[in-house]
């Protein structure tokens, strides 16, 4: 039986680890070890990690802060299992999630990243009716890059060997191996995903269904999107030695689909002048999002319009009528 390792990155997370762990030692799969990494919380989270500590499967790693990256990273380096899996301390596993993955990457030995769509969650753990439904197929680095099927950094079971090709240790890093950048505290995810696909040749490949549940935080998101567009762009420039080529054609495009996310960030926060600017960068550099994915695109567009007229009661209700009928951003 191919034993496991999943990583939970915990920080402050006092409200929520308690069902994050619950769900995750309900897994079906028999052989796994979870390894809680308390990346210096100042609240009760050392205290709850410490009451799962006394199940055998259950590892607790206590470090200064250095960040998601850096607890990710902490955690691959104590992993025993042949396979790893990571899940915020904010999200949920369901039951049969990493007995699907384990049977995946076992029959497909050429697979070295297996995901899966995800359900999205409110601040609350209620779902909200949306998901994340991914491309499962046929992708290349062109696709990560512009699309990140992966979706979020709780849903791929990777296989350790991928970890260990892409190892590199900064020079002043006396202890230990970077796996994901810790100098990235935003993209960190896509930064790792698409370094693997320019780098190796392991597939990424996802499973039907959405065993992953991810919580989306409400408030604040427009907020961020001028620190994740500079770590999205200072992402392309660290990576495009590795294949300037490639980085020169597809780029216009993925930043086109980045701008255009980050414009649903900020319709989500009703933020209409923050929307409206962002529409118009992603309309500016590309109009490949808008040929490939006419159908987002044009919704993006509209409730960007809706909001800069109307404002946000209108779209409000637009936007509660639309859950029933359409599935969230896969990035």
């Amino acid at each position: 039986m191919t034993f496991a390792s999943i990583i939970v990155p915990a920080f402050n997370v006092a409200d929520t680890l308690w069902a994050t762990m619950t769900a995750l030692l309900h897994q079906t799969h028999p052989a796994y070890e979870i390894i809680v990494v308390d990346d210096g919380s100042t609240d009760a989270t050392p205290e709850i990690a410490a009451r799962f500590a006394c199940d055998p499967r259950v590892r607790v790693i206590r470090q200064a802060n250095r960040g998601l990256a850096g607890a990710r990273n902490s955690g691959i380096a104590a992993a025993r299992g042949r396979y790893i899996g990571f899940c915020d301390a904010d999200d949920l596993w369901l039951p049969e999630k990493l007995a699907r993955h384990v049977a995946h990457l076992d029959a497909n030995p050429q697979v070295g990243i297996s995901y899966c769509g995800s359900a999205l969650m409110n601040d609350e753990g209620a779902l909200t009716g949306q998901a994340q439904r991914p491309r499962l197929t046929g992708i290349d680095a062109a696709t990560i890059f512009k699309r990140n099927p992966i979706g979020n950094g709780s849903a791929a079971v990777m296989r350790r060997a991928v970890f260990d090709e892409i190892a590199f240790r900064p020079r002043h890093e006396t202890l230990r191996d970077w796996y994901f950048d810790e100098t990235f505290r935003q993209s960190e995810d896509i930064e790792c995903w698409l370094r693997i696909a320019l780098r190796t040749e392991w597939v990424f490949e996802g499973i039907p269904g959405l065993w992953t549940q991810y919580r989306i935080n409400a408030g604040g998101l427009s907020a961020a999107t001028d620190r994740q567009r500079a770590a999205w762009e200072r992402m392309v420039t660290k990576l495009t030695p590795l294949n300037p080529a490639f980085f020169d054609v597809n780029t216009p495009a993925a930043r086109a689909y980045q701008l255009r996310y980050l414009a649903r960030r900020a319709i989500s926060d009703l933020d209409a002048p923050r929307a409206a600017a962002l529409s118009r960068d992603w309309m500016a550099h590309s109009s490949v999002p808008l040929i490939e994915e006419p159908a987002k695109s044009l919704v993006t567009l509209a409730a960007t319009a809706v909001l800069s007229l109307c404002g946000t009661a209108v779209l409000r209700r637009i936007m509660k009528y639309a859950q029933r009928l359409c599935t969230s951003e896969a990035v």
